[in-house]
C-alpha cells in the first residue's frame, strides 16, 4: 500500500524548497529585525548544493537566537562567487571563508587524507581548526531554529567550562574506532555543538591513525563523540534540541513548535525542514 501522507510530505518539501531556492535573491534582502546580540562565534560548513538550507538555517538562527559576533560559513570549495555574495547579504555578521584558508597545513596527515576522500573528513578538519577563543557554536546547515532557541543565550553565558552536544537518536558510530562497548553509550551527534573551551583531540586522532581501512561517513562523528565524552561534555535537552526520525513516514512535523530550540533535519526527514517558511 502506498503511504500517501509520506509521499505528500516529500512532494510538498521538494516543491517548497524549489520555490525558496528560486527566490533566494529576494529573500536575502528581507531585513532581519532581531536586535539581541549574543557573545558567540558560529561556524557552519556547507556546499553549493545546500545553499537554500544554509540561508534558511542562518535566518532562523538570527531570528530566534540573536545576532552573533560572527557567523562564519565555511565553503567546502564548491560555493560560487555569486553564492558567497548572496550569503553575505543576509546580515552584516555573515562571513564566507574557504575551507583551505581555515584548515591550513598543521593538521595530522590522516585528517587531510580523510578530507580528500570524504566530506566528513572535511568537517573533521574544520572542527580541529576552529579557533576557540570565546564560546563557539558549530551547526550543520540542515538545522532549523525555533522560538525556544532564545535559551541558547543562557547556555552561552553560563559559567560552565564544559561543552554541550546534541544527543543522537540512534547509534551512528564507526565501530572500528570504538574499543570498548561502554564507549558507545549515549551517542553524540556532531551536527550541533556549543564549545566552551578548546578540546584535546589527540585521544581520538590516535585511533584515526591506527585505522587500517579508509575512514567512512561515520568516522568523523565517532571521533567527535569520543572527544566530547573524554571532556565530559553535557547533553542538551533532547525535548528542546530535537534529533528524531520517528515521524519520517507520517505527514506532519511531530516535533516542531514554538517551545523547541532547534531540530536537526537529517536526510530521512529533510523534506520537513521546508514545512516552516514562516521562520526562514
Amino acid at each position: 500500500m502506498v503511504n500517501i501522507p509520506y509521499h505528500t510530505a516529500r512532494t510538498q518539501g521538494r516543491i517548497t524548497r524549489s520555490l525558496y531556492k528560486a527566490a533566494l535573491p529576494q529573500i536575502v534582502k528581507i531585513p532581519i529585525q532581531q536586535q539581541r546580540q549574543i557573545p558567540v562565534t558560529v561556524y557552519a560548513l556547507s556546499c553549493e548544493r545546500d545553499l537554500p538550507e544554509q540561508v534558511a538555517s542562518i535566518r532562523s538562527f538570527i531570528n530566534y537566537v540573536g545576532v552573533p559576533d560572527r557567523f562564519i560559513v565555511i565553503s567546502d570549495g564548491s560555493y560560487t562567487e555569486n553564492s558567497c555574495e548572496l550569503l553575505c547579504r543576509i546580515h552584516p555578521c555573515i562571513e564566507v571563508v574557504l575551507i583551505d584558508k581555515l584548515i591550513g597545513t598543521g593538521l595530522p596527515r590522516s585528517v587531510y587524507d580523510y578530507a580528500a576522500i570524504n566530506p566528513m573528513g572535511k568537517k573533521l578538519a574544520v572542527l580541529l581548526s576552529i579557533p576557540y577563543q570565546q564560546p563557539t557554536i558549530y551547526t550543520d546547515s540542515d538545522i532549523l531554529f525555533f522560538p525556544g532557541a532564545g535559551e541558547l543565550l543562557d547556555l552561552v553565558n553560563l559559567k560552565e567550562s564544559r561543552s554541550w552536544y546534541l544527543p543522537d537518536c540512534k547509534n551512528s558510530l564507526d565501530p572500528r574506532v570504538i574499543y570498548e562497548p561502554s564507549e558507545q553509550i549515549n551517542p553524540i551527534n556532531a551536527g550541533f555543538i556549543i564549545f566552551k573551551q578548546a578540546l584535546d583531540w589527540n585521544f581520538a586522532l590516535e585511533r584515526l591513525e591506527r585505522l587500517q581501512e579508509p575512514p567512512n561517513f561515520f568516522t568523523e562523528q565517532t571521533l567527535v563523540h569520543l572527544t566530547l565524552r573524554y571532556h565530559q561534555a553535557l547533553p542538551l535537552d533532547s525535548k528542546q534540541y530535537v534529533l528524531s526520525v520517528d515521524d519520517q513516514f507520517i505527514y506532519p512535523d511531530k516535533y516542531a513548535s514554538k517551545q523547541i530550540a532547534l531540530r536537526h533535519y537529517v536526510s530521512d526527514i529533510r523534506h520537513k525542514f521546508w514545512f516552516h517558511l514562516g521562520s526562514l
